[in-house]
């Protein structure tokens, strides 16, 4: 009974600082908004807690769009405020919300990254994540721009290859959610590490997986939050990092590695402008981001590639025509190159609807830098803002029968501007868009020469938390392409 006590007046005091410090933050963060405009209709619900459950519920309910269309509806406008993890926010949505923030970004609004970010990396703290984020993407464009991505695709088949013969040959039912992380997490120490023995991305794996999923959580660092699992799981990982940093300097100055064979090797190599070079827990922790980044999203779109092939047999058949044109054209043993990845244009189709459809970007996070107006409304300086992928990807007057599987929405020049949004826009697009789509073909090609399969869990729960993934996994029965059925 003590401990019981003892746990909840412990939650309870919690709760009390917290409400205390969000009023605070609340009446100072709209203070100085213009007296003549009005605020964007809506509620903020509870002090701290706001509307961050239901916001977090209907995801978990596998109905993430609820929250934003019952609100749009309820109040008849595209802009409207709430309170989500503790402060005042002003939802955008529809295209010309997306449009507005995307144009505006570093002028009225700026990147805005929950406080457990910033504690999960301490580095970033002598910064901020945002200005973080800009150096990475500095960093970037060598490498994940799409003429030096060519240089990728054997690699990664290569990488495919291994995968599947380990991870899949001789396997009559898998979970295929592990099996997509396992596979995204390899090809990313690949691609950001030169590491690619199994057994040692699986000792990196098994923490990174932990540290993963707490990134974005409450920051309340005690025992058995995810916030604490992260923090442990993050100096197991940060350890492995390091001894593999410590080895690339060694190997840098006998020659034994190449400057330019990944972007460890960059990030040792390159000084800022005023001739400093990053110390080794920069280093980590900016592969750390690298990691994350490249890791959850991928995973979510493969699975759900998987998902929607397994439900839709006329879709997997069209694909599977693709595909095996491709794989027959191939001599014995020659991997794919930039040519084949280019006729896979039916296939990428299809993988940018189910992205549509299952966005593993739900949105994103920005912040006033001043206050300004938009369609009406003030919005304070301070204030957070959050545009949601949903609000334009279910919409009908984006894209007509919404629920409708139609591939062909990409034909041509596929959707209008700042409809279709899963890698974000403008400045702050995903630097790594064309490298996810080079490792969500590679993965179609492998697994639909190989197999045809089905679900075992027809009516199996999606969970959105903060990426879709499948209740169970996504548990699928697999039949050998040799045997299966037409």
């Amino acid at each position: 009974m003590e401990l019981f006590f003892l746990c909840g007046f412990t939650f309870f005091i919690l709760f009390v600082t917290f409400s205390l410090l969000a009023l605070f933050s609340s009446t100072r963060e709209t203070n100085g908004c213009c007296s003549n405009t009005r605020l964007p209709v809506g509620r903020t619900g509870l002090q701290f807690i706001g509307e961050s459950l239901e916001f977090l519920s209907t995801g978990r309910n596998g109905h993430p769009q609820k929250f934003i269309y019952y609100r749009m509806a309820k109040y008849r406008s595209l802009v409207f405020k709430t309170s989500i993890l503790g402060k005042p926010m002003a939802v955008f949505c529809g295209a010309a919300g997306n449009k507005f923030l995307f144009s505006n970004e570093n002028k009225l609004v700026t990147a805005w990254w929950p406080d457990s970010v910033n504690k999960i990396f301490p580095s970033s703290m002598q910064t901020s994540s945002t200005e973080e984020s800009k150096k990475m993407r500095k960093l970037l464009p060598n490498f994940l721009k799409p003429e030096a991505l060519h240089r990728y695709v054997g690699m990664m088949d290569s990488i495919a290859q291994r995968h599947f013969e380990t991870y899949w040959e001789g396997q009559s039912q898998v979970s295929m959610l592990p099996l997509a992380k396992n596979y995204t997490f390899w090809m990313a120490n690949k691609v950001f590490l030169s590491m690619e023995e199994p057994e040692h991305v699986a000792r990196l794996a098994r923490p990174f997986n932990v540290l993963a999923s707490g990134v974005i959580s409450i920051p309340i660092d005690l025992p058995g939050t995810p916030f604490n699992r992260a923090i442990k799981a993050l100096n197991m990982v940060r350890q492995e990092l390091g001894a593999i940093i410590r080895r690339r300097k060694i190997d840098l100055a006998e020659q034994k590695a190449s400057p330019t064979q990944d972007i460890l090797s960059h990030m040792l190599l390159t000084c800022d402008e005023n001739g400093k070079y990053m110390n080794e827990m920069d280093i980590a922790d900016k592969i750390l981001g690298l990691l994350i980044g490249g890791h959850d999203t991928a995973t979510a779109a493969i699975t759900f590639v998987v998902k929607y092939l397994a439900e839709l047999p006329e879709i997997y058949h069209k694909v599977l025509k693709e595909q095996m044109e491709i794989a027959e054209s191939k001599a014995p043993g020659e991997l794919l190159n930039w040519e084949d990845i280019q006729k896979m244009k039916y296939s990428w189709n299809v993988a940018c609807e189910v992205t549509r459809l299952a966005p593993p970007l739900q949105g994103a996070f920005r912040e006033a830098l001043d206050e300004f107006i938009y369609d009406g409304f003030a919005i304070p300086k301070g204030w957070k803002l959050y545009w949601s992928t949903h609000s334009t990807h279910r919409s009908p007057e984006c894209f007509p029968e919404p629920k409708k599987f139609d591939p062909s929405r990409f034909e041509g020049n596929g959707p209008a501007p700042y409809t279709y949004v899963p890698f974000g826009g403008g400045p702050r697009m995903c630097p790594g868009k064309e490298y996810a789509r080079l490792e969500i073909q590679v993965f179609m090609h492998h697994i639909i020469k190989r197999y045809k399969w089905e679900k075992l869990l027809p009516h199996e729960n999606i969970i959105v938390d903060p990426i879709p993934i499948p209740g169970k996994g996504l548990q699928t029965r697999l039949f050998p392409q040799t045997t299966a059925t037409a």
